[in-house]
C-alpha cells in the first residue's frame, strides 16, 4: 500500500508495505537525470583532478528537494526510501564512468592503441556488471557485514533522515556538514576526521598511522616508501591473508557449543553478527541476511563470470591469436583472479576506512605481470580489466549501507530488507547503463583533447619503462610483516589492508585527522559513561555516544562531498 500523498511518507515501512519500486515513472525519470549528472561530473573530475567524487549526497538533496514541490506525483519523492534510490544511482553512475569504464579504455589510448579501445570498453562493462552482481551476493556476509562502518553509506542515510525528521539530528548533522565543507575548502581533509567517528577502532588506528608515517618519512628517514614499492610489499601480503581469511568464512562449520548456545546480539559495530539462514529466532536488523553458503556461492559466481570476462576481453583484444595455448589459459586465469581480488581488497578497504586503494592495487596486479613478462598489448589489458573491478564495488556497499539503515525499523524487517536492496540494485544497474552510454559517447573527445585520466598515463609509464629488478624482492621482503598485521587483526579489523591503504593513499594530514577523531571518540565516550557502574547502564551510554558521534561523523563527511562536487566549477 502506497502512503498518502497529502502528508510525508513515514521513514520507516508500515506492516506489509511494500518498498518503492526502482522502475517507477517518476523514480525512473529523477534518476536517469541524476546519472546523467554524476556520469558527467565523474568523467570531468578524473580527467581533470584525477578524483572521482562520491556524489551521493548530492542526489539525495536532490530527491529531497523535488519532494518538497506540492506538485502531484512529485510529493513521493518524499519517501526516504525513493531518496536512497536517487542517490542509489547517482553515486554508482560516478564511479562507473570514472574508475570502472573510462580508465580502463585510457589505458590502451594511452598505449596508442586506439583500435583496443572498444574491446576494453566491453570487457569494462562485463567486469562493472559482475562487480556489482557480486557485491549484491555477498553483501551483508561476514565477510561484507551491513553492520561495519561503509562511512559514505552512513552520511547518505544520515542526510536523508535528517532531512525527513529535523530536530536535533538535523541541526547536528547540518553543523557538521558546514564544517566538513568549510575544512575542505580550507584543503583539510575532513572526509578523514569523519570517518574516524565511524567503524572499528582497531582498522581505523592501522589506517591513521598509516597516513601518518607516509606523511613524515620522507622528511625524516629520507624515503620515499611509494617509490620503494614499501606499501605495495604490504598490501600483497595483508592482500593474501585477507584473501586466506575470505576462504575460511566460507565454511559452514559452526562449533557444538555456537550451535547449543543462543546466538547474541553484538554490542558494537563490526563484531560478529547471527546468520539469518542459521538462526531460528525472528529475523530483525541484527542477524545477518547472508550466511556461509550464500557468501561462498556468490564468490565462486564471481570468479567464474570473471573468467568469462577475461576470456571475451583476450578474444576481441586479439591478444589470443599471438599466444600459446598454454599462456592464453594462463593470462586468462591471473585476469580473473585478480579482478576478484582487486574488487575484494578494495571492498574491504573502503567498507573500514572510507578509501579504497584501488590504483595502488591495481598497480601490484601491472607489477606481477611484468615480473611474468607478459608482453606489452596484454599487460595493458590485463591492467584495464583489473581497474574496471573494486569502486563500484565498494561504491554499492555504501548505497546499500544507507539502505539498510533507512529500513532499519521496517515491519517485518526481513522481507523489506531484502526488497529494498533489490531496488537499490536495480537503480544502480540504470546508472551504470547511464554511465556506459556517456563513456561510449564522451571518450573521444575528451582523449583527443589530452584529458587522460592520470592514473591511466601512470599505468602505461610504468608499463613501457618496465621493473627495476630488485622490485620483487622489495615486495616479498614486505609482504612478510604486511601478513603478520593481517593475520593478528583478524577478519573482523583488517589491519594490514587498512595499514597498506593508509601508506597507499598518502593524504597530507589525513592521519592527524583521523588519529583526532579517534581520541576524541574515545574522550567522549568515556565521559559520558562517568559515574556509570552498572554494566548494561555503560553499554547503553556508550551506544549513545556512538550515535552522537556517528552524526557528526557523517555530517564531515556530507560537507567533504559538496565540497568535492564543487570542485566541477574549476574544471569547467
Amino acid at each position: 500500500m502506497e502512503p498518502s500523498l497529502s502528508t510525508p511518507p513515514p521513514a520507516t515501512a508500515e506492516p506489509g508495505q511494500r518498498h518503492p519500486r526502482a522502475f517507477e515513472p517518476i523514480t525512473l525519470v529523477i534518476t536517469i537525470a541524476m546519472s546523467v549528472l554524476g556520469a558527467l561530473i565523474g568523467i570531468v573530475l578524473i580527467t581533470s583532478l584525477g578524483v572521482s567524487p562520491n556524489t551521493s549526497v548530492i542526489g539525495a538533496l536532490v530527491a529531497m528537494l523535488v519532494g518538497r514541490i506540492p506538485l502531484g506525483i512529485l510529493v513521493r519523492m518524499r519517501s526516504p526510501h525513493r531518496q536512497n534510490l536517487v542517490q542509489s544511482a547517482i553515486s554508482g553512475a560516478t564511479f562507473a564512468a570514472a574508475n570502472s569504464l573510462l580508465t580502463p579504455i585510457a589505458v590502451p589510448f594511452a598505449l596508442g592503441r586506439t583500435d583496443l579501445v572498444w574491446p576494453m570498453l566491453g570487457g569494462a562493462a562485463i567486469g562493472l556488471a559482475v562487480d556489482s552482481w557480486v557485491l549484491y551476493r555477498v553483501f551483508d556476509s561476514k565477510l561484507l557485514a551491513a553492520s561495519n562502518a561503509w562511512p559514505a553509506g552512513i552520511a547518505s542515510a544520515e542526510t536523508i533522515k535528517a532531512g525527513d525528521t529535523g530536530g536535533r539530528k538535523a541541526a547536528v548533522l547540518g553543523v557538521s556538514a558546514v564544517a566538513g565543507l568549510l575544512g575542505a575548502f580550507a584543503k583539510l581533509p575532513t572526509a578523514a576526521a569523519g570517518v574516524g567517528f565511524l567503524g572499528n577502532i582497531w582498522a581505523l588506528a592501522m589506517f591513521g598511522i598509516g597516513l601518518l608515517i607516509a606523511q613524515y618519512a620522507p622528511g625524516i628517514f629520507d624515503v620515499n616508501l611509494s617509490q620503494e614499492f614499501i606499501p605495495h610489499g604490504l598490501m600483497v601480503g595483508a592482500g593474501i591473508v585477507a584473501l586466506i581469511q575470505a576462504v575460511l568464512l566460507m565454511r559452514n562449520r559452526k562449533s557444538r557449543r555456537a550451535a547449543a548456545k543462543p546466538a547474541e546480539v553484538p554490542a558494537h559495530p563490526g563484531d560478529t553478527l547471527r546468520d539469518a539462514a542459521q538462526d531460528p529466532a525472528p529475523a530483525g536488523p541484527d542477524t545477518r541476511t547472508k550466511d556461509a553458503a550464500q557468501l561462498r556461492r556468490g564468490l565462486i559466481q564471481g570468479m567464474v563470470l570473471f573468467l568469462g570476462g577475461a576470456v571475451v576481453v583476450a578474444l576481441t583484444g586479439g591478444i589470443a591469436g599471438g599466444m600459446s595455448l598454454p599462456g592464453l589459459i594462463g593470462w586468462v586465469l591471473l585476469a580473473a583472479t585478480a579482478a576478484l581480488v582487486h574488487q575484494l581488497i578494495v571492498g574491504l578497504a573502503a567498507m573500514h576506512s572510507g578509501w579504497f586503494p584501488a590504483f595502488a592495487v591495481t598497480l601490484i596486479v601491472l607489477i606481477v605481470g611484468l615480473v611474468l613478462k607478459i608482453e606489452t598489448v596484454p599487460l595493458a589489458l590485463l591492467v584495464g580489466y583489473t581497474a574496471s573491478t573494486g569502486p563500484a564495488f565498494a561504491d554499492i556497499g555504501y548505497d546499500f549501507k544507507a539502505g539498510w539503515l533507512l529500513r532499519k525499523d521496517a515491519t517485518p524487517w526481513l522481507p523489506y530488507e531484502m526488497d529494498g536492496r533489490r531496488q537499490q540494485y536495480l537503480a544502480q544497474l540504470v546508472g551504470f547503463a547511464v554511465a556506459l552510454i556517456i563513456v561510449a559517447i564522451a571518450w573521444k573527445g575528451f582523449f583527443e583533447e589530452g584529458r587522460i585520466p592520470p592514473v591511466s598515463e601512470v599505468y602505461v609509464a610504468t608499463i613501457l619503462a618496465g621493473l627495476d629488478p630488485g622490485v620483487m624482492g622489495t615486495l616479498l621482503l614486505w609482504a612478510i610483516p604486511g601478513a603478520l598485521i593481517q593475520a593478528i587483526g583478524g577478519s573482523s579489523r583488517q589491519m594490514g589492508v587498512l595499514l597498506a591503504t593508509g601508506l597507499l593513499v598518502a593524504t597530507p594530514a589525513a592521519g592527524w585527522m583521523v588519529l583526532g577523531a579517534l581520541a576524541v571518540r574515545t574522550g567522549y565516550t568515556v565521559w559520558r559513561r562517568r559515574g556509570i557502574t552498572d554494566p548494561a547502564a555503560r553499554r547503553a551510554s556508550d551506544e549513545e555516544a556512538e550515535n552522537d558521534l556517528s552524526l557528526v561523523g557523517a555530517g564531515l563527511i556530507a560537507g567533504s562531498s559538496v565540497n568535492d562536487i564543487g570542485q566541477l566549477t574549476k574544471t569547467l
